[in-house]
């Protein structure tokens, strides 16, 4: 269910909601509650699940160099600063 309402906008806020409708060929009502959708998705916190899966999704996505860098650390070390 839709509430209708009213409300005020700068000359440039007006714009810049006018330029992205006409870029992404949307209404300037569906600009305007994506933006509102976006901030309040920015402001929940993620439940416990959601906070799992995401870091059990970013395991391995670093993933590069060396597989010995634990072990050889200080070498590396050494070639990428030069010995003290």
């Amino acid at each position: 269910m839709m509430v209708r309402t009213q409300i005020q906008l700068s000359e440039s806020q007006m714009a810049f909601v006018k330029a992205v409708a006409q870029e992404e060929n949307i209404s300037m009502e569906e600009v305007i509650r994506s933006a509102i959708e976006l901030l309040r998705q920015s402001r929940e916190k993620p439940t416990q699940r959601e906070l799992m899966v995401r870091s059990l999704a970013a395991i391995g996505s670093a993933n590069v160099g060396p597989e010995d860098v634990s072990a050889r650390h200080d070498d590396y070390l050494d070639e990428a600063f030069g010995p003290w």
